[in-house]
């Protein structure tokens, strides 16, 4: 199994009330659902206040590296980065678990 984690850091400048912003939380919000091989999903706001914390998070898990591409390459999800490509910057990690 694999755990596909993303952080994402808004651009300078940019909120979290925006109505951009929010659409692209919901648009991750609902992907766990849209793609099939997703075995697990979870995202969130950042709760805590501290200088190093990124603002938004998705912690997900599919089955292989098969799963993980079809995953990356799926149409909802390729939609929602583009929104978030607009005003945020992210990192991923990757881990066998």
């Amino acid at each position: 199994m694999i755990r596909h984690l993303v952080l994402f850091r808004l651009n300078e400048g940019v909120r979290q009330d925006e109505p951009r912003v929010q659409a692209g939380a919901r648009a991750f919000a609902e992907l766990g659902g849209k793609v099939p091989e997703t075995l697990s999903w979870e995202c969130g706001w950042n709760i805590t206040d501290r200088p190093i914390a990124y603002d938004f998070a998705i912690n997900s898990a599919v089955a292989d590296a098969a799963a993980l591409t079809a995953y990356l390459e799926h149409p909802e999800h390729r939609a929602a980065v583009a929104l978030w490509a607009e005003f945020a910057t992210w990192v991923i990690a990757d881990l066998e678990i």
